[in-house]
């Protein structure tokens, strides 16, 4: 077998040409959002993990990808505006159906288990702040960067590109935060480990909270590492 990935790729790149390298990542508890411009070997290394385990799994994943004929969209080859609606349909319409929801969830569980769970009311205090910074960082996104993407891909004028990377300089900053708050949410919550003595609400809580975490690390990807990456 053909090594196709390495330790020395970086772990944007990897996902970029082949996106389930995130579900081995994330397995790995490898940051592959924002900690995408890293080499691989730099989480490795940093992480006491081992490194040619990784790679053969990464390899074997993408030969039996290759062996299906499985076909996925190569972002970094179509056009910003065709990854802007994508973003906006798959990712901004997942964030503004499932905080809510979440919201309400985590209410719910720390109302009932957190006499006995007090970790609950970290997890709610940090979960509805990053609530609040992800909805404005929609409207941003929306109304301000996309368009003047859209605009400077019409026009190529050098002034839309500075106004492009300056706000692209804020929100990576917001992503990184983002980022930071779901680190700590899976410290306080053991890694989603749901405790013997609760409820079924509960386990459907924490197993939300995992998938908001890997769609959330998916769209910081197609962003930081693909979208941002052209300007």
């Amino acid at each position: 077998m053909n090594q196709r990935f390495s330790l020395e790729d970086s772990i944007g790149a990897i996902v970029a040409r082949f996106p389930g390298a995130a579900d081995i990542f994330y397995t790995y508890h490898i940051d592959f959002c924002c900690g995408g411009d890293r080499p691989l070997k730099t989480a490795v290394n940093a992480q006491n993990l081992d490194g040619s385990e990784i790679i053969n799994v990464l390899n074997n994943k993408y030969q039996a990808f290759l062996e299906r004929n499985a076909t996925f969209t190569d972002w970094a080859k179509q056009t910003p505006s065709l990854l802007i609606e994508y973003i906006i349909n798959t990712h901004h319409s997942y964030l503004r159906e499932k905080l809510p929801q979440l919201s309400a969830y985590i209410s719910k569980i720390m109302k009932v288990h957190g006499q006995s769970h007090e970790e609950l009311f970290k997890v709610h205090k940090l979960f509805n702040h990053l609530r609040t910074e992800l909805e404005a960082h929609l409207v941003k996104e929306e109304e301000l960067v996309f368009p003047l993407i859209k605009k400077y891909e019409r026009e190529k004028d050098p002034l839309q590109k500075e106004q492009i990377l300056k706000v692209i300089e804020e929100l990576e900053k917001e992503h990184t935060g983002a980022g930071d708050v779901i680190k700590l949410l899976r410290e306080v919550t053991e890694h989603y480990t749901v405790p013997q003595d609760t409820c079924v609400t509960f386990e459907r809580t924490y197993q939300m909270l995992q998938e908001f975490e890997l769609d959330l690390f998916q769209h910081i990807h197609l962003e930081n590492n693909i979208l941002f990456k052209r300007f």
